[in-house]
């Protein structure tokens, strides 16, 4: 008797958590995906954020991915930098994509090969990467690295970029990633650390 009474108690119990957990779960952000694969917990792992930001924009989430990650950071630069009008740069863009052009750069990290795991920050342009990333991705496949993308973006997310990334890195193990709003890029930290403690990146 007594044991039927402890089983009902446990099984009530069990169905009021996870009352309680249903609605968290739900309201939990979806972030942008190719897998369902999380990095394990970075201990003794060496982090390095890579970015490519014409406004700032993007530059700004990776320095608040540093600030919680401790991770080195590193900005990719271009030999001829793109124009500072925004008309202007989404217009040589597409021409660059349309054409298969890869811009040079002028700085690009010395030994990503060290590092373990990688952000690859970038806008979206026309859907996919920024430019610069194209060229530095067919150079560094990151074979064996965990790669955690991110964007900033006026509205269309990821795009095809994860897509991308998959096809430029097919031996790295792509993790899942987080764009953000370019407008909503200064209020983003709670996001970016709800994110990073997702997939592992933060306790």
């Amino acid at each position: 008797m007594h044991r039927q009474k402890n089983k009902d108690i446990s099984r009530r119990s069990l169905l009021k958590a996870c009352a309680v957990a249903l609605p968290a779960v739900l309201a939990a952000p979806v972030f942008g995906r190719v897998s369902a694969v999380c990095a394990a917990p970075p201990a003794g792992k060496k982090m390095l954020i890579i970015y490519y930001s014409r406004s700032g924009n993007t530059r700004a989430v990776a320095e608040q991915i540093q600030g919680l990650t401790g991770a080195d950071i590193f900005e990719l630069k271009t030999i001829t930098p793109y124009p500072k009008e925004h008309r202007a740069t989404t217009e040589q863009a597409k021409r660059e994509q349309e054409s298969g052009y890869r811009p040079p750069l002028s700085a690009k990290p010395d030994n990503p090969a060290a590092y373990d795991i990688i952000f690859i920050g970038s806008p979206n342009w026309w859907g996919t990467l920024a430019m610069p990333f194209f060229t530095f991705l067919e150079e560094y496949k990151l074979s064996g690295k965990t790669v955690i993308p991110f964007m900033t973006h006026g509205g269309s997310g990821f795009g095809r970029a994860l897509a991308d990334i998959k096809a430029l890195c097919p031996d790295a193990v792509l993790v899942d990633g987080l764009a953000i709003r370019s407008g909503q890029v200064q209020s983003a930290q709670p996001d970016i650390t709800q994110w990073l403690k997702a997939i592992g990146m933060l306790k």
